[in-house]
């Protein structure tokens, strides 16, 4: 069944009895929630509940301290798709304002868990916080739960096996990325890292030196791995997959003077137009930093290397 959204002024319909719920930002939807949202689900089977993930139209931080605010690493719609990937019935979407801020944990509690999705279980991570100046948190939750008959369990942060040193979180993930570390992303998400954007018109300069590219408009709010240049599958509306060399930066060796980085990708044997589509990139692995060439001879040069041995990378993948 496909996740139905729902919010303030349309919560769970009358003929569901009640929800496992869960709350937060999940940005990434990454092993961490995935493994929560997986005891979620048992929860409610157990129980004979509907799923419900409780959730924000943006970052909170963007409206409480946007100064702080960190790049995403899902849009709304792709998570939304991870959500009804992890089987999850219901997402009820919180705008969230300056006004909604402002919520006493008490008020949000009842208006949200309470009438809103109709919570009989809540679980939720261990340091999750909630309400104006992060009065509730899992004690709190419990507190109110057991007035309600509102079950409620804290988890603990996730490890993977592999990373036992890494508490996998949104943040790490963040910091990995802007290594260019994208095998410990991808293990830390359970997937590769991938970004979409439509496809614009460039200066054309790809194409004047032989190496054509699909300039992709990245929406602000999105994080950009480090700037340099990866082996990458380009994926198409059609769900057709491209073996793709994609640059992210700022091109010094043509002195742009670009005021942010620019991603660029190279699909390798192909030959049509893009404009106007929809690209997906999933990054594969991180090739080299981009750096200023002395010349178009020898970016040319280089720019074949970068497509060899993205063809090789991803030959075999």
């Amino acid at each position: 069944m496909a996740i139905q959204l729902i919010n303030d002024q349309s919560g769970v319909p009358d003929n569901v009895q009640g929800t496992a719920a869960t709350i937060g930002v999940y940005d990434g939807v990454h092993l961490g929630h995935c493994q929560l949202l997986s005891q979620l689900r048992e929860k409610a089977k157990e129980q004979g509940l509907a799923t419900a993930v409780i959730t924000f139209d943006q970052h909170p931080t963007r409206v409480t301290s946007p100064e702080n605010a960190p790049k995403l690493l899902t849009s709304f719609s792709q998570k939304m798709e991870l959500f009804e990937s992890q089987g999850i019935d219901y997402a009820y979407i919180i705008k969230f304002d300056k006004k909604r801020s402002m919520t006493p944990a008490a008020e949000f509690f009842h208006s949200v868990f309470v009438k809103g999705v109709k919570a009989k279980a809540i679980i939720v991570g261990e340091d999750f916080q909630f309400g104006h100046n992060r009065e509730g948190d899992v004690a709190f939750l419990k507190q109110e739960g057991a007035k309600e008959g509102i079950e409620v369990h804290g988890l603990h942060l996730f490890r993977n096996s592999s990373l036992p040193d890494i508490v996998v979180s949104s943040t790490a993930i963040r910091l990995k990325l802007a290594d260019g570390d994208m095998q410990v992303a991808a293990e830390m998400l359970g997937r590769r890292f991938e970004l979409e954007g439509t496809v614009v018109e460039g200066d054309q300069r790809g194409r004047q030196i032989g190496f054509p590219t699909a300039n992709l408009s990245i929406p602000e709010e999105m994080l950009l791995p480090r700037d340099g240049v990866y082996a990458c599958w380009y994926k198409r509306p059609d769900g057709s997959r491209h073996m793709a060399a994609v640059n992210i930066g700022r091109r010094p060796t043509f002195q742009t003077n670009d005021s942010k980085s620019i991603l660029e990708a190279h699909l390798i044997d192909f030959d049509g137009e893009l404009y106007g589509e929809l690209g997906e990139i999933e990054f594969v692995k991180y090739l080299r930093q981009e750096r200023e060439f002395d010349g178009v001879d020898a970016l040319i040069s280089q720019l074949k290397s970068d497509v060899q041995a993205s063809q090789s990378i991803l030959r075999a993948d």
